[in-house]
């Protein structure tokens, strides 16, 4: 039986570059994540023909289910989204085999595998993502007998926002199958165009979230569309999603808004009113290697150590323990030989 389960839009090759600085060029902006337009997409090949690139293996719910499979026992994760038939796939599947990680991928011959351009500026980073067949993921592939077995299987549901540019049904096909099963489902806001551009695809999936992950900007961007007073108030905005609808009201929702190496912030619709600050420990600045990626590194412990056993209070400090080793690293990665981070 496998206790995590994680459905992604992205499952593409990250394309990494610390060196190249086109964010005039592509009108870019820092720490930011958008889908390419015509204009972009020239940057993918010119990065790598002009520039020194390091491919990683990417995708926001696969970056984060590789992090729960690091926290817990090999296989008890699986993963599932949408790849061409190419080498940038068979990267992706030697990256899970390494580390644990069941993937149930729907294969698109003659596609793609979605790749994403990371510029890379100090401590910030600019995603530009094209999907290419990660888009083309399909609703049936989740009634499929293997898939349809692992997903009766899994105790913890997890999806990225991105997934709602084009994936709503298959979504809220799996959001309500969690709720009425009683299982535990949780969403990641991913980016600040999500919640912008995509609110009401995220409403209708909230009501069946149990937990909302996402980082300030991404809630201030929530603020934003749906009009709150003040955007700048992160424990409001973190209660205006708590407090949202719920088709499953015997488990409350919990919301949970990281803010980089500032402080997480936790909010219960158990008790709305009082919120929870987490302190993270600051790394150095010389520490600090690449950030892109750490979101999802944190998602991947705050839900490995759920699926374990451990209180959210506990989960967000494992959380934290995971981003913090991610950053110190090229990319969306872990160090190995694994660190026991419980």
């Amino acid at each position: 039986m496998l206790p995590n389960a994680a459905l992604s839009n992205d499952p593409y090759v990250i394309r990494f570059f610390p060196t190249l600085r086109p964010a005039q060029k592509y009108g870019l902006k820092s720490n930011d994540a958008i889908l390419a337009g015509e204009k972009h997409f020239p940057i993918y090949d010119e990065i790598v023909r002009e520039r020194k690139v390091t491919y990683v293996a990417g995708g926001a719910a696969q970056n984060a289910a590789r992090g729960a499979a690091y926290v817990l026992p090999p296989n008890s994760v699986v993963y599932t989204g949408c790849v061409g038939e190419d080498e940038f796939a068979e990267q992706l599947k030697a990256a899970n085999r390494r580390e644990g990680l069941t993937e149930a991928y729907l294969v698109k011959k003659g596609e793609q595998t979605g790749a994403c351009a990371v510029v890379i500026t100090g401590h910030d980073r600019s995603l530009v993502t094209t999907l290419r067949a990660a888009e083309k993921f399909e609703k049936d592939h989740l009634s499929t007998p293997d898939v349809a077995r692992l997903i009766d299987g899994a105790k913890f549901f997890y999806v990225e926002g991105y997934f709602l540019t084009h994936g709503l049904e298959s979504t809220l096909e799996l959001a309500k199958k969690a709720s009425d099963a009683g299982k535990v489902f949780a969403l990641n806001l991913s980016a600040p165009f999500i919640p912008q551009f995509f609110k009401v695809q995220l409403e209708q999936v909230f009501a069946h979230c149990d937990i909302v992950i996402g980082n300030e900007t991404e809630a201030e961007a929530w603020a934003s569309a749906a009009g709150l007073p003040n955007k700048d108030d992160i424990p409001a905005i973190a209660k205006s999603i708590a407090t949202l609808p719920k088709s499953n009201a015997s488990r409350p929702r919990t919301v949970i808004i990281t803010q980089g190496p500032s402080s997480t912030i936790v909010v219960s619709a158990t008790d709305p009113e009082s919120h929870k600050v987490f302190p993270v420990d600051r790394l150095q600045d010389s520490q600090i290697v690449d950030t892109n990626g750490a979101g999802d590194a944190f998602a991947g412990g705050f839900l490995g150590a759920l699926v374990s056993g451990k209180s959210v209070e506990e989960s967000v400090l494992v959380g934290h323990k995971l981003g913090a080793m991610c950053v110190q690293l090229v990319g969306p990665q872990y160090p190995w030989p694994k660190v026991n981070v419980l």
